[in-house]
């Protein structure tokens, strides 16, 4: 992959044209170490065949608390932002793989964050319905969007329903989710087997119901966090967020500016 161009933290610009796209793949992370060596060894060709400039970012949570993907997808968002200028960011999960090169992860119009993610193997490859719109897999949206709608909430510890409470934020902005305008069969997904058992969060349903007072005050603008490691490895940039009760009150803020 080093003689292909690809760089440490896990970066690559093609070297004989200039890419349309600087994307930021983020990954939320955790006990997952071979469905990641799966999803950088197939991942990294396949994006590059594609001649796109990217970094892929993996947030691991290293604590024993509920897994927050909400939290680690905005956590990764903003140390991409601060490390570089992104247009894009797509949000994947570790155990999925695009099976198609015509599946092109590109930037979405501002004002059209694009649901990728919507012919999958454990759906027989039927498109799911827009019930499903935003349940995990891949997601892309612009650096201006996922401002605007002030990013996930940081409430959803657990398997909650963070993805349907972003929905709601970008619809709550008139933005419009698009899909790949191409046919079915090149936007395929197959997913890596693992163990189903998840920590559930009790109380999803309320903090889904009443979200809609969060939108402004959640997110974003209230994130705090203390990575306690950053690194540039040779297949991506590694950041290590711990969220255990004895450091809640070492957080600190990471503003965008």
């Amino acid at each position: 992959m080093k003689s292909a161009g690809l760089i440490e933290g896990g970066s690559y610009r093609p070297k004989d044209c200039q890419s349309r796209n600087k994307v930021a793949i983020i990954l939320p992370f955790r006990n997952r170490s071979q469905h990641l060596t799966v999803f950088l060894h197939y991942m990294h060709p396949f994006l590059q065949r594609q001649q796109l400039d990217y970094t892929i970012f993996v947030v691991e949570q290293t604590d024993g608390l509920p897994f927050n993907r909400g939290m680690l997808l905005n956590v990764g968002f903003v140390e991409a932002h601060r490390s570089d200028t992104f247009q894009c960011f797509i949000f994947h999960d570790v155990d999925i793989l695009p099976e198609d090169d015509r599946n092109v992860y590109s930037c979405p119009e501002v004002g059209r964050p694009r649901h990728m993610s919507f012919v999958i193997d454990i759906h027989d490859y039927k498109p799911v319905s827009l019930m499903f719109l935003f349940g995990g897999g891949v997601i892309a949206i612009s650096a201006v969007d996922f401002v605007l709608a002030n990013g996930y909430s940081n409430a959803f510890s657990g398997l909650g329903l963070e993805d349907d409470d972003f929905y709601r934020r970008i619809r709550r902005l008139n933005m419009s989710v698009a899909r790949p305008n191409i046919p079915a069969e090149h936007l395929r997904y197959r997913t890596l087997y693992h163990d189903p058992s998840v920590d559930v969060n009790p109380n999803r349903q309320q903090l889904f119901d009443d979200g809609y007072l969060r939108f402004e005050s959640d997110g974003l603008i209230n994130l705090k966090y203390r990575p306690s490691d950053i690194e540039l490895k040779p297949l991506y940039t590694h950041v290590v967020v711990d969220l255990t009760e004895d450091n809640l009150n070492l957080l600190i803020s990471r503003p965008l500016n």
